[in-house]
């Protein structure tokens, strides 16, 4: 089925050319008066310079598609910024993904891959990990995992827990201390 007559198989919301007309003046609007600040934000959120025009671009994409839905229950900026904070993490996993496929790609041709002492002993760390993990109640482990290993932010697990902010910040603080304790040294002597 060619990608035509996908599109004409999609049921499409009926609009008049003066809504649509309407609606291309206000994302014009929200375009030009938005797009200095969705480049700042990309750039302070840590968007290489090289990628951030890229970055910009995909930001204003998703609003483009996103815009009749928005229902204007938070301020443009507001809506602007958590897409571009979803654009350049992606981005950002997307360099991760890139950079450990040419890393490992580079092993493979100059022949420094690593050894079979460093995977026992990244094996070894990742069974360290799970151990003191399994040690946490699941709140904090839910929390843990959220904010430490998969680096969201606390607003972010907030919404995703549907709890305070203020919960998230406890519950992390003391999945923090807890973890801390379990993979401290133990002192010389002790079993």
């Amino acid at each position: 089925m060619s990608s035509e007559a996908q599109r004409a198989a999609k049921p499409r919301r009926e609009r008049s050319s003066a809504q649509e007309v309407i609606l291309e003046r206000r994302y014009t609007q929200l375009y030009e008066e938005h797009f200095e600040f969705v480049w700042r934000s990309a750039r302070y959120l840590g968007e290489p310079p090289a990628s951030l025009d890229d970055a910009v671009q995909d930001v204003f994409l998703v609003a483009y598609r996103r815009f009749q839905d928005f229902e204007a229950r938070s301020s443009p900026r507001t809506w602007l910024f958590a897409i571009t904070l979803r654009v350049v993490r992606d981005h950002r996993r997307s360099r991760r993904r890139k950079t450990r496929l040419l890393d490992s790609v580079k092993n493979m041709l100059t022949g420094t891959a690593p050894s079979p002492y460093d995977h026992a002993t990244h094996a070894e760390r990742g069974h360290v990990l799970l151990s003191a993990l399994d040690r946490l109640n699941d709140v904090q482990r839910t929390v843990f995992v959220m904010a430490d290993l998969e680096e969201l932010s606390a607003p972010e697990i907030a919404s995703v827990l549907d709890v305070n902010l203020n919960t998230v910040y406890s519950r992390l603080r003391t999945a923090r201390r807890e973890m801390a304790r379990v993979l401290a040294p133990s002192p010389e002597g002790a079993t």
